[in-house]
């Protein structure tokens, strides 16, 4: 019999981690060996036990996001493979997370046996992707000079928060010119010419989430 699947749970709603809990359990080649409330715990347990998948929320109260955790977590020899189970599926949330090295990317709303085969198929190092998130991203491959940069998505998620390219330069650390240089390509490839068309149009997209805003 072969060694079951080690999991970590990192969510900060302990009624979330309960469910997740509950669900793995039930596959006989599934063991949860802990859980974390926070993504800087989950980075510390990843590196102080053997895990072979953590499934990682990716918004956290607080400090860490459940991205700069899977950075963390990935950038190490011999780490686990990171599973996103999440409620957010646009651009601004899936682009960053993928980027950062997570396997798959599942929404919390998927079937348990959609979940189950996610877990085994990160483990075995192969992705596992929520149908609408690999629509997308298909749709990015198929027309690259019209899908937005993740950079252009933090832009236009700044612009979304109501933060002036002043600001935005400040927070990004980007000259102004750099901003509006930003700014202009959003403006293109989404063909629009002002910031609240654009922020209208990757809203209906599904670039940036419609509660930044």
């Amino acid at each position: 019999m072969t060694d079951p699947i080690r999991l970590l749970l990192a969510d900060d709603h302990p009624v979330v981690r309960a469910g997740l809990r509950a669900v793995l359990e039930t596959e006989r080649d599934f063991t949860v060996v802990a859980e974390a409330g926070t993504a800087e715990q989950a980075v510390a347990l990843a590196a102080a036990i053997e895990v072979d998948v953590v499934l990682m929320d990716l918004q956290f109260g607080r400090g860490m996001n459940g991205a700069q955790a899977t950075a963390a977590i990935t950038a190490r020899p011999g780490a686990p493979r990171v599973l996103i189970v999440t409620t957010y599926d646009t651009d601004a949330d899936t682009v960053p997370a993928l980027e950062a090295g997570a396997t798959g990317y599942l929404l919390k709303d998927a079937p348990p046996e959609e979940l189950a085969q996610a877990v085994r198929a990160a483990a075995a190092g192969r992705s596992a992707l929520a149908p609408a998130v690999a629509d997308r991203l298909l749709e990015r491959l198929r027309s690259p000079a019209a899908s937005l940069s993740a950079r252009e998505i933090e832009v236009l998620g700044l612009v979304a928060d109501g933060l002036t390219n002043q600001q935005i330069s400040q927070q990004l650390h980007l000259s102004q010119a750099t901003v509006k240089s930003h700014l202009v390509h959003i403006y293109t490839k989404l063909g629009v010419d002002s910031r609240t068309a654009a922020v209208r149009a990757a809203t209906t997209r599904g670039l940036i989430r419609s509660d930044t805003r």
